[in-house]
């Protein structure tokens, strides 16, 4: 079921992905690296539940339900465009029947009331936190699905600091074109939230720190 939330957000994605949905995962598999090793790495408990948050068309679902084949997924994302290529995609992999999609806003949002599920057993987020402003408040949100036992499961732009300067420069650059926004802070917030909340940060920094990958594990 798709529910509508509606906002400038959802108008402000649906104009920037409208036409590039359509040539979205042919081109972004050059350059959000590390997303399939943080699906292989979600290893749910047997008949679990698999949330991610930002689903946009919906590749990272279809895997997860692949290698994680007693999962129940479930997806949602604030446009309604990418959203429609999601169930398209979806439908024509066969996976419709464990696959459930929502609108929602990262920022905001209510598992309960999108899907009939208040936490789940794993929750990712794939190169969206650098697409929302208020991202710490979705990190926070993110945390929050995930059920006692479970894990939050990001992967992201990092600093690239190990690579040449002229790289990175030109990388912000065309992302900028995009609204996308490497956050600085990322690490440090992902480990005031562990704390905070008592669970277990592990963080890599892969692709000579290209991305960041990290899971907080709730106790």
């Amino acid at each position: 079921m798709l529910r509508d939330t509606g906002g400038d957000a959802a108008s402000a994605m649906d104009a920037i992905y409208r036409t590039q949905r359509h040539i979205y995962d042919a081109t972004r598999k050059y350059f959000l690296l590390g997303r399939d090793r943080m699906l292989e790495g979600l290893a749910p408990p047997v008949g679990g539940t698999i949330l991610e948050i930002g689903c946009g068309t919906g590749r990272n679902l279809i895997l997860a339900a692949r290698l994680h084949k007693s999962a129940r997924l479930y997806g949602f994302d604030i446009s309604p465009a990418m959203l429609e290529t999601a169930a398209a995609s979806i439908a024509n992999s066969g996976l419709a029947g464990r696959i459930r999609l929502a609108q929602g806003d990262a920022t905001n949002f209510s598992g309960e009331a999108l899907f009939g599920q208040a936490q789940f057993d794993r929750v990712f987020v794939s190169y969206a936190l650098s697409m929302i402003p208020p991202w710490r408040e979705a990190l926070e949100q993110a945390l929050g699905a995930v059920a006692p036992g479970g894990s939050l499961h990001i992967v992201d732009f990092g600093e690239q600091s190990e690579l040449p300067g002229w790289f990175r420069n030109g990388l912000r650059a065309w992302l900028a074109k995009f609204s996308v926004v490497p956050r600085q802070e990322l690490e440090g917030e992902l480990a005031r939230l562990a704390e905070s909340t008592g669970a277990r940060l592990t963080l890599e920094r892969p692709f000579r720190d290209y991305a960041r990958l990290a899971v907080i594990a709730k106790p």
